[in-house]
């Protein structure tokens, strides 16, 4: 009996999730036209922001201060990312400071970003631009925000707006930023109520599918897609938000992971409280879950929209884990995805500096490292990483015969039975 179902479990675990990589797979290179990039969103970096849904939450919270002031510093933030030699440079296009009053554009604002999306294609990179990243205006949130069918009205000609000016400039677009997250947030955060949430998600899923054609009517050979917040057991309700009902309006699957769990480490419960040091990686769950995507949709390519490792306040972490290893170890496994037949687009570091990290400065996730609390000069300090991610850009891929510094765990969940089955448990020290 035991052999038979060890053979179901192979076959249903296949049939899942695919098999997984065996310890011998050949690791290629990324292809040459790989798209590598960095990470961030206005209303976490910019500072001097307006009213917003977000400026509102956040007296409650830590001072956001300025923040990082990427709207005063964009230009040497854009160099800082075009000297580690990524091709994309991922930010939003904030609609709270573009139409900071219903119907009138602020046109100082406007040439702001006009000048960003320059800077970035003048150091030979492409913006991957978000056109919302969890923040609204604040007359959004006074005619109740994505409940309001209004909203997703409103925000279509801010998407028009945008996608005409921006049009034929290579732009790769997502239209929402984890969108299951958005939900959360506005659940938690805002006056969106439980009963609300389902007509939030109907005018998300209707804006998203006018604004993928609208994109392309303006732009036709770009590239449009929104971003999944990949989340353990929770998974198959953050795809319900959104992407479940729209995946035949992308053009490529954009996948956010920083939280696997496996038997022996279930760690990732910390995030939901904000302590997301306290997360041990789990990086061979990336490889899962990019193989599950690809099964899903197999006519599209895969891209990691965002992937990184928090610190706590800049430390170093409790378990010795450097952000070049978090680094090297994802993307080792990225690397054996491909070589087991999925088709990668790119991938994005977040972020390029730290920032405000939705109510707090402690979760430091950045390749250069800002002290906003402590540091008036909001200096930006590279950290292990920057060498790190410019060689492997430059090698196209980890060392020959590297092996991950946090070894594949036993029973991961992104693995289900598969994974359970090729590797013996080992239990932690």
């Amino acid at each position: 009996m035991g052999r038979t179902w060890c053979v179901l479990a192979v076959v249903l675990g296949s049939l899942l999730v695919g098999m997984p990589a065996r310890a011998d797979s050949a690791v290629p290179r990324f292809p040459a036209d790989f798209l590598w990039g960095v990470s961030s969103s206005g209303y976490q970096s910019e500072g001097s922001f307006p009213d917003s849904n977000w400026t509102r939450y956040a007296e409650d919270k830590e001072p956001y201060r300025d923040s990082v002031d990427f709207r005063h510093r964009y230009r040497e933030d854009v160099e800082r990312a075009g000297d580690l030699g990524v091709g994309i440079f991922r930010t939003s296009v904030e609609w709270a400071r573009v139409e900071p009053v219903k119907g009138s554009w602020d046109w100082a604002e406007v040439a702001y970003y006009d000048d960003l999306i320059a800077s970035i294609r003048a150091e030979g990179m492409r913006p991957m631009i978000t056109l919302s990243h969890w923040v609204h205006p604040g007359w959004v949130a006074d005619q109740g925000g994505w409940a309001n069918a209004a909203t997703a009205d409103d925000w279509l000609r801010f998407v028009d707006f945008v996608a005409d000016r921006y049009r034929g400039l290579g732009v790769v677009w997502i239209t929402f930023n984890e969108a299951s997250q958005y939900v959360v947030h506005e659940l938690t955060e805002g006056s969106l109520s439980v009963l609300d949430v389902p007509k939030m998600r109907k005018n998300l899923v209707r804006a998203h599918r006018t604004a993928y054609d609208r994109i392309h009517a303006a732009d036709p050979a770009a590239m449009v897609s929104t971003n999944i917040a990949y989340g353990n057991v929770l998974n198959g309700l953050f795809d319900q938000a959104l992407f479940t009902q729209v995946t035949d309006k992308l053009d490529f699957i954009g996948v956010d992971y920083y939280y696997g769990a496996s038997v022996f480490n279930l760690s990732a419960i910390n995030a939901a409280t904000g302590a997301y040091w306290k997360v041990k990686a789990e990086p061979e769950g990336l490889y899962y879950v990019l193989r599950d995507y690809q099964r899903r949709l197999p006519h599209l390519p895969v891209y990691v929209v965002e992937a990184g490792m928090p610190t706590d306040d800049g430390k170093a972490r409790a378990d010795g884990y450097t952000r070049s290893d978090h680094l090297r170890d994802h993307l080792y496994w990225v690397q054996r995805a491909i070589g087991d037949g999925v088709k990668m687009m790119g991938f994005n570091y977040w972020s390029l500096t730290d920032n405000y990290e939705w109510g707090s400065y402690r979760p430091r996730f950045g390749l250069y490292t800002v002290d906003v609390a402590g540091d008036p000069g909001l200096v930006r300090r590279p950290t292990d990483a920057v060498p790190t991610y410019r060689t492997i850009i430059a090698d196209r891929g980890v060392p020959a015969g590297y092996t991950p510094v946090i070894p594949p765990a036993w029973c991961s969940w992104e693995g289900a039975l598969p994974s359970c089955l090729e590797t013996l448990p080992t239990p932690p020290a």
